[in-house]
Parts: C-alpha cells; sequence; structure tokens
C-alpha cells in the first residue's frame, strides 16, 4: 500500500473536512440523475462536495484536477418484518405535532433500507483505498482522510436538508385546555359560509371562539391589515381562551389559537366540539369529501389495470412532497419539440459550457432534466420491496427520475415553489416560462412557441370612436359560466336532496365548450371609462381578439374561485373540450374601414400580461437592469426589414409582428415567420393536467400527454397507456397548431 500512500500524501492538500454550509452531494449527480443507487454508484469529490455519476466524474477531475472521491454505493435490503407498521400487532405510529419530515415531532415516511459501500478513489488510476487500507498509513493520511470520508457521510446532503426545510413548520402541542374546555349550551348553530365579525361586520380572518360560538375578527397586524381585534378583546372580557380560524377547517383539523397559552395550538377534542356548534359545516365537508371521490377515480383512471409503459419519452418522476404540479407542467413542456431542441439535442454542449458549480445553472439543469426525461435511461420499473410474509407485488412504478436540482433551483427566492406545499399548476407554469426567458437572451427561445399577441378594442358608446392595444400573452385563461349549465334540473334535485341530508346526492355540471369561449370573447361593459373623444368618463364596450396565434396553445380553464367562506374552491364541472379547435373566428382584424380612432398622443406600447411575466430579459437586456430593454415593454423594430417585407405584398401589422417575434434577426427569419403565421389556425389536442381536490393549495396533479396516437398517463412515477382520458375534467389543456 505504500504507492497508494504516496498518492494520498501528494493530493492530501485538496482533501477537506466539511464544514457548517458546505453544501454536499451525496444523493445526485450535478449532470446526470445518477445516484448511489444507481449502476457505478455516486462519486462525491472531496474537495467541492459535488457528486458525479460515473459517466462524468473523469470529466470533472480533467477540467478542475481534483482527483480525491468518495465512492458511494447502497443496495436496497429487503424489507423485514420488523420494518412493517402494525399490521404486525405494532402500535400505531404517534400522529406528527410539526410540520416537518425526517425529524423528531415532523412526518415519519417510510425509508427503504440499504447496505452502503464507501471507499476513496483516486483518479486518473482510479486507485481504491478502504477505512480498513488506511489503518496501514502514515497518520496524517489516515486522520485527514478519515475526517473527510466520516464528514461527507454525516452531513445532510443538500437535498435532504432542502426538503427538511422546506416541510419544517412550527411545532404545535396540545392546548392546556383542550381536555376540560367550557362549553356554552347556548343553541348557537354556525352556518357554513357567509361568515361576518359579530362586532364590526369584517369578512376577513375571521375566528370562531370555541366555548361560546362567538364569530370575531382577529388580530390587527403591524401594516394595519388583519382584523380589528374583536376576537382578542373577547377573550379579554371573557376569558374563554380557544378559537378557530374559520375557513381552515377540515376533517383532520384546523388553525386553533390559544390566547391564554399565545401560540397556535392542537385540540384532539375540536370534532367533538364541532358535533354541536357546526353540525351543518362539517356536513358540508363530508359532502365536498365524498363529491371528489369520484373525480379522483376517474381522472387518475382508479379500477382498471393500466399497462404500464417503459422507454424513451416516458420517464416517471418521483413525488418529492406535493411536486406533481412540477412533475406534470414538466412532462407536458418536454413533448414540445422547441424544449427539446434547445436543451435536450444540445445536452453535450450544455454540459461542456456549465460553470464549475453545475447544481446552481438554470440551462445545466433544465438540460439534465429534459434528456432524463427523454432519454428512457431511468423509464424501468422499480423493484418492487416485499411485505412481512416476503410476498411481493407489482405497483406499476418506475424508477423515474427525482428531480431535486432542478426543483431547488426553480424555486429558490420564490415564496411559494421554494417550500414543499402543494401549488398551482399554471402559476409554475408561468414562473417556469419566466426563467426560461431570463436565460434565452442569446439564441433560440423555446417560450417562444406558447407566445401570442392580444389585441382588445374598446369603443366609446358615446361617440363611437375606437381604441386598439395589443399586449403579449401565453395563456388563454377561459371562463366557466355555471349558469350555461345543461343538466340544471338534475343540479337542482341533488341540491334539494343534500339539504334533506342526503350527502351522497352528487351532480356534476356539464358545460359546453362553446358556452366558455362565448364568455371570453363576449363585450365586456366598461362603466366608468374616460373618453377621449368626448373629455369625460362614459361608458364603453372592450373586446378581445387573438392578433396572433402561437404555434401551441395552451388554455386554463377557470375552475378555481373563493366562496363566501374566503377557503379557495373548485367548480365541479364538466367540459367538452374538443379534440380539434379552430379559432378562425377569433382572428383579431385592427381597424374597421370607415371606423375612427379616439384621440391619443403615441401608439400604445407592447405590454406583458402581469407581473409573473413582466421585466423579461430580452437581447436588449443587461444583466444589472432587466426592466427597461425587453422587447417586449419597448420593441425597437429594423424598420428597413418591415419595408421589405411590405414591398413583397404582406400586411404592415403582419410584417411589423414578424420582425418584433424573431428579434430583428434578418429578412429570411421574418419572411418564415409570416409565411407560417399568415394561415388559419387549427390545432389539435395533445396534452392536458388534471387536477384532483378542492383548491390549487391541495389535491393531486396528473397529466395525459398524446404519444404516437397513444395517450399516456404520468401520474408522478406511474406511466400507463390510458384506458378512458378524462379530457372533459381537465385544467390546462395545451393544443398544438397543425397545417390545414
Amino acid at each position: 500500500m505504500a504507492d497508494v500512500g504516496e498518492v494520498l500524501m501528494s493530493v492530501l492538500s485538496t482533501i477537506r473536512v466539511p464544514k457548517s454550509g458546505d453544501r454536499v452531494h451525496k444523493d445526485e449527480c450535478a449532470l446526470s440523475f445518477a445516484s448511489p443507487e444507481s449502476e457505478g454508484g455516486l462519486f462525491v469529490c472531496m474537495n467541492t462536495f459535488l457528486g458525479f455519476g460515473s459517466q462524468y466524474v473523469e470529466r470533472h477531475y480533467k477540467r478542475t484536477g481534483q482527483r480525491a472521491y468518495l465512492h458511494i454505493t447502497r443496495t436496497r435490503k429487503p424489507k423485514s418484518e420488523d420494518d412493517s407498521s402494525s399490521a404486525a400487532g405494532h402500535p400505531p405510529k404517534k400522529k406528527p405535532t410539526r410540520l416537518a419530515i425526517g425529524i423528531e415531532g415532523g412526518f415519519d415516511v417510510d425509508q427503504d433500507q440499504y447496505e452502503e459501500d464507501i471507499k476513496v478513489v483516486i483518479l486518473p488510476d482510479r486507485l481504491e483505498v478502504t477505512s480498513d487500507d488506511l489503518t496501514t498509513m502514515p497518520e496524517v493520511v489516515r486522520e485527514r482522510v478519515s475526517r473527510s470520508m466520516a464528514g461527507i457521510m454525516a452531513a445532510d446532503s443538500v437535498s435532504h436538508a432542502l426538503q427538511v426545510q422546506q416541510w419544517d413548520g412550527e411545532v404545535r402541542q396540545e392546548s392546556k385546555h383542550a381536555a376540560d374546555l367550557k362549553q356554552l349550551d347556548n343553541g348557537v348553530k354556525i352556518p357554513p359560509s357567509g361568515w361576518r365579525c359579530e362586532v364590526c361586520d369584517l369578512q376577513e380572518n375571521i375566528w370562531m371562539n370555541l366555548t361560546d360560538g362567538k364569530v370575531l375578527c382577529g388580530r390587527r397586524y403591524f401594516d394595519g391589515s388583519g382584523g380589528n381585534n374583536h376576537a382578542l378583546l373577547h377573550f379579554k372580557e371573557t376569558g374563554y381562551p380557544l378559537a378557530v380560524k374559520l375557513g381552515t377547517i377540515t376533517p383532520d383539523g384546523a388553525d386553533v389559537y390559544s390566547y391564554d397559552e399565545d401560540e397556535m395550538v392542537l385540540d384532539s377534542k375540536l370534532a367533538d366540539i364541532f358535533l354541536t356548534l357546526t353540525e351543518r359545516t362539517m356536513t358540508e365537508l363530508e359532502i365536498a369529501v365524498n363529491q371528489r371521490v369520484g373525480e379522483w377515480e376517474v381522472i387518475q383512471e382508479s379500477g382498471t389495470t393500466l399497462r404500464p409503459m417503459f422507454g424513451p419519452g416516458l420517464t416517471g418522476m418521483k413525488n418529492l412532497g406535493n411536486s406533481c404540479y412540477l412533475n406534470s407542467v414538466m412532462q407536458v413542456l418536454f413533448t414540445v419539440p422547441d424544449f427539446e431542441e434547445k436543451y435536450v439535442k444540445n445536452i453535450v454542449k450544455i454540459i461542456d459550457e456549465a460553470p464549475s458549480d453545475p447544481s446552481q445553472d438554470f440551462k445545466t439543469q433544465v438540460a439534465k432534466l429534459g434528456y432524463g426525461l427523454l432519454s428512457g435511461d431511468h423509464s424501468k420499473a422499480a423493484p418492487d420491496s416485499g411485505d412481512e410474509n416476503g410476498v411481493s407485488e407489482s405497483r406499476g412504478d418506475q424508477i423515474g427520475i427525482a428531480p431535486r436540482m432542478f426543483k431547488a433551483l426553480v424555486g429558490r427566492g420564490h415564496p411559494e415553489f421554494s417550500t414543499n406545499r402543494q401549488q398551482d399548476a399554471q402559476e409554475f407554469l408561468l414562473h417556469f416560462i419566466n426563467m426560461v426567458e431570463r436565460n434565452c437572451r442569446s439564441g433560440t427561445n423555446p417560450s417562444e412557441a406558447f407566445k401570442f399577441l392580444v389585441e382588445e378594442k374598446i369603443v366609446c358608446e358615446q361617440s363611437q370612436k375606437a381604441k386598439y392595444t395589443q399586449r403579449v400573452d401565453y395563456i388563454v385563461q377561459l371562463p366557466v359560466p355555471m349558469d350555461q349549465a345543461t343538466n340544471t334540473e338534475e343540479l337542482q334535485e341533488a341540491e334539494r336532496r343534500r339539504e334533506l341530508g342526503d350527502s351522497s346526492a352528487t351532480v356534476r355540471a356539464q358545460i359546453p365548450f362553446t358556452s366558455c369561449m362565448a364568455a371570453l370573447t363576449e363585450p365586456e361593459v366598461l362603466t366608468d371609462f374616460w373618453s377621449s373623444a368626448v373629455q369625460a368618463k362614459t361608458t364603453a364596450t372592450k373586446t378581445m381578439r387573438f392578433a396572433s396565434f402561437p404555434d401551441y396553445l395552451v388554455i386554463q380553464i377557470k375552475k378555481f374561485t373563493f366562496g363566501l367562506d374566503w377557503v379557495p374552491k373548485k367548480l365541479d364541472v364538466s367540459i367538452d373540450v374538443p379534440d380539434t379547435l379552430d379559432l378562425s373566428a377569433l382572428r383579431a382584424t385592427g381597424q374597421l374601414p370607415g371606423e375612427e380612432l379616439l384621440p391619443e398622443v403615441a401608439p400604445p406600447p407592447l405590454m406583458t400580461p402581469d407581473v409573473e411575466v413582466k421585466g423579461i430579459l430580452g437581447s436588449y437586456g443587461t444583466e444589472e437592469d432587466d426592466s427597461l430593454y425587453s422587447p417586449l415593454l419597448s420593441p425597437v423594430l429594423d424598420e428597413s426589414t418591415v419595408l421589405q417585407l411590405c414591398e413583397m405584398g404582406f400586411p404592415l401589422e403582419a410584417c411589423r409582428k414578424a420582425v418584433y417575434y424573431t428579434g430583428n434577426s434578418g429578412i429570411d427569419a421574418a419572411m418564415n415567420w409570416v409565411m407560417t403565421h399568415m394561415e388559419d389556425p387549427e390545432y389539435e389536442l395533445f396534452a392536458f393536467i388534471s387536477h384532483m381536490g378542492t383548491s390549487t393549495m391541495c389535491g393531486h396533479y396528473v397529466c395525459h400527454i398524446k404519444k404516437d396516437q397513444q395517450w399516456v398517463i404520468f401520474n408522478d412515477q406511474k406511466v400507463c397507456a390510458s384506458e378512458k382520458p378524462p379530457k372533459d375534467l381537465g385544467y390546462l389543456y395545451f393544443y398544438r397548431r397543425v397545417a390545414d
């Protein structure tokens, strides 16, 4: 071992012991989805603590000169009887008191057990050193290398640390008042909605006292918002200590505050209290839960034996804790050729140009995710773990990929996407598009595939003069006119039966897709419009049309609303969404012959749809300030190119859009754009994302994607051929433009 000892001595200065704050990537390769469980294991650089699969460790050595790596391999052990839960007669697991996982008081998540093997590997000769080998080496070598090995293995991996951080919440203890809380027999019954403070009539931040049922507003916050302190004043007057926030009540619990203990608490007697105070509230909750059972079963195609599918483009994604919204969106996006061209087909170049820490590079992590989904390398059946009797049952799950680095990177600094709470898939789609825009300051921008121009026309009713403006958008938000339901009699009968106590009487409203489109395009009346023609406020009408059509059209069904109780709710509707869509009738016309325009000082600028996608860094932007130079916000068009296109006979507006959308990249690109976008839009459905649950803040997302004329359901790690794709229950629909 003398030669190995000398080699170790020569690299000793580069071997570090992890300190507090060091990011130790010992679960996942920075450039692929290799892990210690993968073939070849994971190599952790003992200087940078970045992990690399066997495919990329040589590359890291050649680029950095780092030679010492801790090689970690794990082999799953079969579960023993001792690993099983109460099925073997053990008591049930303790109920968590902390919104956290993997720590004291948090969720006790079942973990597979592994046999782990570690050793030091020295490149380029791949000399291997085990812990036993170190005992024969000089003390200075043995001490430094052993401490580094132990430190890496003892350190929390970045993925685990992030997961705990994202889940961690406040510790709630059982209130000392819960066991014998006084409850007045005063006949008070609390309605299921429409709550207001009994003192000031406030409708927000409403709390109910658990002793006498008083409904009052909460504390006033430092900025003046919140409530008017009437629930607190009631406690000071009566001494009744516990109150529950209305709108947080579920069959599993609620937000309970103890004014006496001055903190949020648990109350195990809460359900008993509500049997007296809020009988109808709990019934309504039970109805809501029952009503969603059918939705969960239909969308996930439960009750049928779905055929698992494997191969390129058929890779499952692990749920990292309510990350199904991210999984569904990214599965669909990497079905769009623009994203495959930008990231997957360029992955070699992207990796070659990756910075020293690829885990923090947006382009690298998106390419890594896309390649992981499309290559098929991880589209393999997950090994089944046997029960305590050694019986193994196939669940159809895949090994799949776990997008930990990707999720951490795209969510960093965001108040919602940096957490492990459930999120809105539509909001995440816009957030990700925004990040793509910011990171595509040069070269192709795949998010352009979704971009379109909306023309808004406002007509002054008094002068009949018009005003035209255009804005950029990425998603069509389709209203749901509940009054257009075709099964009104069934809905009324179900409501009547529920009022009589029949909680099983649930009927889903059936809304025609044509009614939704009509609601989108019908004129909106503006009652307080200031008209430049009459120099006064008057009534006007506003209509929207498509000034340009995208290659890929995203339609969001606006199912989510707020109830009278200020709790997000979802409309339970079935919409006959078509497989093909013709939007020709919605093409914008621009100024009509003989139509006069409202006086305007300057032509309106192109505007982005909302703050989520504002400030996009375009080809004119800078790293320091991307708010002023985006071509979306202040387009600088090459007028010579516009003129050349006009001379070819194309309409002026189409020429300006062509130059704008191709980023002033020349006559050829602009002419190709015009030729592509002059045809009538005909679209075909190729994917949809569905949501199960009562609001975007809870529940589950899955997506269905059409692959080679076969609908496929992607339900996290389950990827199967779809038997009955529930197209009528979708939330986001994705259409691709087809040739006429």
